[in-house]
């Protein structure tokens, strides 16, 4: 029987790597359990550096921070599919920028002239911007190099993880529902349209504010990622012919060398999402549990300052 883990990660989607990674790092031994990998919703994000409808908000801010931060050094290797994309967002109503814009280094506030037509309001800025089939394979590579144990399986109770190691980081996801037995934990279906890109280099998202049709688009090289959907309760995973229909209407009605993009594939994810996020330990059984989901969309947006809070977390209860 090989020695028991440090650590126990469960889930392989951008938290539960990352949250890997930095243990590893510093120099825990790590073992990463999930039943996909990598991990469904993550794999299909967009994605976008940008801290949306996430609680409680003063960690949010902090986590987001240091995420930006580790983005922009990311950014200078092309290997890790991160670049620093400058791009606009959008409104079609006088709106004050969205309230994570104080963090980014170069707004500027848009009218009504510098924007498409039918939109009032807007700002510009430069963010990250994450090609994610790309980035969580440099990830699980990275964490190869740190001799981490990633492995397809299911943990079908705390009870069972905290048998497996004296340390337990629940990065579930969706999954945490059911094992953590927490019923305010709820998915919101995610579905993008990816077609090939005619010449856009700059990321559009429109501030749709709550409502479930999403209007965004994220050019990664060739391909250009458009959005979206932000449907509550909905489980489903295969895609709907209708939606991506939809979606690729009101992006060409803003941007017209989208008219009749051709679909090359079809994105479905299903964000973890609860009042508020879930960063607190536990002890289960003598071994400490540190749950660490329900980031909604913002998964990728607060990664590596998530993943920071639990490595404290997890010396806090001095664990390694």
């Amino acid at each position: 029987m090989p020695p028991r883990p440090d650590v126990l990660v469960i889930g392989a989607g951008v938290t539960g790597l990352t949250c890997a990674l930095v243990l590893a790092e510093a120099g825990a031994s790590v073992e990463v359990v999930a039943e996909l990998v990598p991990g469904p919703t993550s794999l299909a994000a967009g994605a976008l550096w940008g801290p949306y409808l996430v609680e409680p908000r003063k960690l949010v801010r902090s986590w987001a921070l240091t995420t930006y931060a580790a983005f922009a050094d990311l950014a200078r290797d092309t290997a890790y599919g991160v670049r620093m994309t400058r791009g606009v967002e959008a409104s079609r109503a006088a709106a004050p920028p969205p309230d994570f814009t104080d963090m980014v280094p170069d707004l500027a506030v848009l009218d009504a002239g510098n924007l498409p037509e039918g939109f009032a309001s807007g700002v510009a800025y430069t963010a990250p911007l994450v090609d994610m089939p790309v980035y969580l394979n440099m990830l699980l590579e990275r964490l190869a190099a740190t001799s981490v144990q990633v492995r397809r399986g299911r943990i079908a109770s705390l009870a069972e993880a905290a048998a497996l190691a004296p340390c337990v980081v629940n990065a579930a996801g969706c999954g945490a529902r059911e094992l953590a037995g927490d019923e305010t934990l709820f998915p919101i279906r995610g579905q993008l349209a990816v077609v090939e890109n005619p010449g856009i280099s700059t990321w559009f998202s429109e501030d749709t504010g709550t409502e479930q049709e999403l209007t965004h688009w994220y050019p990664h090289g060739g391909l250009l990622v458009l959005g979206g959907q932000a449907a509550p309760n909905d489980w489903r995973t295969d895609p709907d012919p209708a939606v991506a229909r939809g979606i690729v209407a009101r992006c060409a009605a803003i941007e017209p060398a989208l008219s009749g993009a051709r679909i090359i594939e079809h994105r479905v994810g299903l964000r973890p999402t609860r009042p508020q996020i879930r960063c607190e330990p536990e002890t289960v059984d003598s071994s400490v549990i540190v749950h660490c989901y329900g980031l909604g969309g913002a998964g990728v947006s607060l990664s590596w300052g998530v993943a920071q809070h639990v490595q404290r977390l997890v010396r806090q209860r001095g664990k390694p």
